[in-house]
C-alpha cells in the first residue's frame, strides 16, 4: 500500500503520514511468521539444531521489532473509526505481553530451561499470529452480521483473534506430560 502509492484514505492517512513504524512492522511479523512455525517442528529441530539456535535467536529480534513496532503504531497513531481507547488499550496489553513472553523465553533458553522455553515461546508465536486469526473472526462477522462495525464490534472481532490463539497456545502447552525437554546440545556445549 505505502510502496505502490495507493490514495489516501481517512483510514490509512496516518500510515503515509508517519510510515517507519508499518515499515518495521510488517517485515518483521512476516519473517517472524514465517521462520517462526519452523521452530515448532521437532524432527527439523533435531537433525539442525544448529539453525535452531541462529534461527532463534532472529527471532527474538524480529519478534521484538514486531511487538514493539506495534505499541510504537499504537502510540503514534490516532484512532480510526471504529477503533478506540478500549481497542488501544488491549493492544498496549498485547504488545507488552508479546515482549514480555520474548524475554521470558529466551531467558529460560539460557538457563537451558528448555520445557518453559518452549511454553513461552509458543505463547509468543500464538500472540505474534493473532492478526491471521483477526482475519478469520472478521470474516466469520461479516458472513454472520455483516455490514460496517461499530466499536465495540471492533474490539469483540480483533480481541478474539488474539484469545483464540492465545487459549489454543495454552491448551497446547499443557495437553503434553510435564517432563523435561531435551537439549539439542551437549550441556557443555554454547547454546
Amino acid at each position: 500500500m505505502l510502496a505502490r502509492g495507493a490514495a489516501i484514505t481517512p483510514e490509512n492517512a496516518r500510515f503515509f503520514a508517519d510510515p517507519m513504524p508499518v515499515v518495521v512492522h510488517i517485515p518483521s511479523v512476516i519473517i517472524f511468521g514465517v521462520l517462526g512455525a519452523f521452530q515448532f517442528s521437532t524432527g527439523f529441530r533435531r537433525r539442525r539444531p544448529a539453525w535452531h539456535r541462529v534461527a532463534g535467536r532472529l527471532l527474538v529480534g524480529f519478534g521484538l521489532a514486531s511487538a514493539l513496532s506495534g505499541l510504537w503504531m499504537t502510540w503514534v497513531y490516532p484512532y480510526a473509526p471504529p477503533d478506540a481507547f478500549v481497542l488501544y488499550c488491549i493492544r498496549q496489553v498485547v504488545g507488552w505481553a508479546m515482549t514480555v513472553c520474548i524475554v521470558l523465553g529466551f531467558a529460560a533458553a539460557r538457563r537451558r530451561d528448555f520445557t518453559r522455553h518452549r511454553a513461552w515461546m509458543i505463547r509468543v508465536y500464538a500472540i505474534g499470529m493473532g492478526a491471521g486469526t483477526q482475519v478469520l473472526t472478521f470474516i466469520v462477522w461479516l458472513l454472520i452480521v455483516g455490514g460496517t462495525q461499530n466499536e465495540a464490534s471492533r474490539v469483540l472481532v480483533l480481541s478474539s483473534g488474539w484469545l483464540i490463539n492465545v487459549i489454543v497456545a495454552e491448551w497446547i502447552i499443557r495437553r503434553r506430560p510435564a517432563r523435561a525437554i531435551q537439549p539439542l546440545v551437549p550441556a557443555n556445549e554454547p547454546a
